[in-house]
């Protein structure tokens, strides 16, 4: 197969067009403003591209070793950590009432361009890891455990906007983690708003990739001409 025009590697190439159109419009609103406000969008989606980066090390790696060694556990183990950072951006619109500025409209397919981008990046890394989980498990099984995977994005998602944890502080501050994580889980009824937001992203993100999933699959069976 020609690697240049293979589907996945043009698939990685479209993602990163899309970058690069993001990072432009924040450019132009950066200049068009005067203000950098926003330049936090920059990294975040550095991180949403880590997931990516990750799950195709480990495919690569899955060719030659089984995914109990160490090499792939790790990268396993980065990928789970980093995949939240994809979907966390949703939540970066309730910035968009932070500062005036000059279009909120413009402001706001911004934002889109960045969260969408950021999105399709975690679900490309997600859908990567199933196809190789339905090799070596039941489809039921492999399925169970990327609905458990978005879970954990969920909480990922409310630990880090909730919380102000970020995937950094599993390795720099593990202990102040715990803690916060552990008063939650041992006082949930102190903490409602913990609930709205892990299952409205959790049904939110199940249902965006199981329409993704499906897409797919359903194009993959369109005959090519």
């Amino acid at each position: 197969m020609d690697l240049q025009r293979s589907p996945r590697n043009q698939f990685v190439i479209a993602l990163a067009l899309s970058s690069v159109v993001s990072i432009g419009l924040y450019t132009y609103g950066a200049w068009r403003n005067h203000s950098l406000v926003y330049d936090y969008m920059l990294w975040n989606l550095f991180l949403a591209w880590l997931p990516l980066v990750f799950s195709l090390r480990l495919i690569y790696v899955l060719r030659t070793k089984l995914w109990s060694a160490w090499e792939p556990m790790l990268f396993t183990l980065l990928w789970l950590a980093f995949l939240p950072n994809s979907f966390y951006m949703i939540s970066d619109f309730i910035h968009l009432r932070d500062v005036p500025r000059l279009d909120v409209l413009y402001d706001t397919v911004l934002f889109t361009s960045f969260i969408y981008t950021a999105v399709l990046l975690g679900f490309a890394s997600m859908y990567t890891l199933h196809l190789e989980l339905k090799k070596r498990v039941s489809v039921r099984t492999a399925g169970i455990l990327m609905a458990l995977t978005l879970l954990i994005c969920s909480i990922g998602i409310y630990i880090g906007r909730d919380l102000r944890w970020n995937s950094w502080d599993v390795v720099t501050n593990p202990a102040g983690l715990l803690f916060d994580i552990s008063d939650r889980i041992l006082h949930p009824r102190s903490y409602p708003q913990m609930f709205t937001t892990i299952l409205s992203f959790f049904a939110l993100l199940g249902s965006m990739y199981l329409l993704a999933w499906n897409g797919a699959k359903a194009i993959r069976r369109i005959p090519n001409r």
